[in-house]
């Protein structure tokens, strides 16, 4: 006779044994994240008029109609298009002519940091907030040297920072503020886009982000002086056709990313309700696991579900991050380490990691915890059922359960 029985999933026991048996056999790969692509059909409309106009770059219809579209959506009033997320944050940093010190944090992807680094602007990396993995803002003030500028924090996996905080820690010591919000494409804090946090913000819409133009960024800013400064950066430094105002660079977004980003618009809030609920599924299935600390919603704030982190205790769990990442790696499930090793662990920033290890205590521990699991909206439930079905095992076996 099948065992019949169902268990925690709702699941008869065999029809799960069957079909994890079948995952399993099955040579298909599931990376972290896979971009989701519009119909086919309904991008070649886009194609066939930049044939008609031959007009490829350079502040084309697309590309125009493009930055209207976004500031619409995510209610900003000016927004610049570039090539890709890390030009748009070494042109922040021209735009406000920021030299001397910023204080960012070492939990983040390493284009953050080496964008100052490619300034000759010094990075001095403060600790992070254990429960939303964004720079602690009790912890920058520490960090304020005479040669301090600005402050460059992340919204670690969409999760907002403490805007309010940091606004007032710079206000009171004359800093400007750019935002790295890669991850935070369309999240919302009290129903305001965090884009609109600080002196700048920086967006990537990289083919691994929820909003994609294949690869892409834009720099959101407040007011339309700032805006032409930007867009003048990004061409070279060109103020007309023969006068260069200032040693720019070549950051334009082309039509065909701009083209994809207006049709992915109209599918970007679909595709965030299936993140959604994957990452639904995913704290049902683990949130009474021994050893695996989940990261739920944040009060008052429209999430993206970019990332979905758990964070490995060893001590409690039986097993290490590491052997969990491997153990899955095994299975053709790549999950991703984000963010390990700290980018103070990297050989150009010897310098900066001769901090006490001490200041970056609450960093380190998270790095060494945490794994980012598959999530994307076409992932299969049997997938995730899957995954947590693995977690699940080596808890047992590693309390003999």
């Amino acid at each position: 006779m099948p065992d019949l029985r169902r268990d925690q999933l709702g699941v008869h026991t065999a029809e799960r044994r069957k079909v994890e048996s079948k995952l399993l056999m099955n040579k298909k790969t599931t990376y972290v994240t896979s971009p989701s692509m519009p119909p086919l059909e309904e991008f070649i409309p886009y194609l066939e008029k930049m044939w008609d106009s031959h007009v490829l770059t350079n502040n084309g219809e697309f590309h125009k109609k493009f930055e209207t579209a976004l500031c619409e959506y995510l209610g900003v009033k000016y927004i610049s298009l570039f090539c890709n997320g890390t030009i748009a944050l070494l042109t922040a940093l021209q735009t406000l002519r920021i030299s001397g010190e910023v204080i960012t944090t070492p939990f983040s992807f390493v284009a953050t940091a080496h964008s100052l680094k490619w300034h000759g602007i010094k990075p001095v990396f403060g600790d992070i907030d254990q429960v939303t993995c964004n720079l602690d803002p009790e912890k920058i003030e520490a960090t304020i040297t005479n040669k301090t500028t600005a402050i460059m924090p992340v919204h670690v996996y969409g999760n907002p920072c403490d805007v309010e905080a940091i606004r007032k820690i710079a206000d009171n010591n004359g800093l400007k503020v750019i935002y790295d919000a890669a991850h935070a494409f369309g999240v919302k804090k009290d129903g305001v886009s965090v884009a609109n946090y600080g002196d700048l913000s920086v967006l990537s819409f990289h083919a691994t982000k929820t909003f994609t133009t294949f690869e892409g960024g834009a720099i959101v800013c407040h007011d339309e002086k700032t805006k032409d400064r930007i867009d003048k950066l990004k061409n070279f430094g060109f103020a007309g056709e023969t006068k260069v105002f200032e040693c720019g660079i070549n950051g334009k977004m082309n039509e065909f990313q701009a083209a994809f980003g207006l049709l992915y618009l109209k599918y970007i809030d679909s595709y965030n309700a299936k993140r959604k609920t994957v990452a639904l599924a995913y704290r049902r299935m683990l949130k009474d696991i021994p050893g695996v600390k989940l990261m739920e919603d944040m009060e008052g704030v429209t999430h993206n579900y970019s990332y979905f982190p758990v964070f490995i205790d060893e001590d409690v769990y039986g097993k290490s991050r590491d052997n969990v990442y491997e153990i899955l790696k095994e299975k053709n499930i790549f999950c991703r380490r984000y963010f390990y090793p700290l980018i103070t662990d990297l050989p150009m920033y010897k310098d900066e990691s001769q901090q006490n290890a001490a200041t970056l205590k609450t960093a380190r521990k998270v790095a060494d915890q945490v794994l980012c699991l598959p999530i994307y909206p076409d992932l299969d439930i049997k997938m995730i059922t899957l995954i947590c079905k693995l977690l699940t095992a080596q808890i047992k076996k590693a309390l003999s359960i």
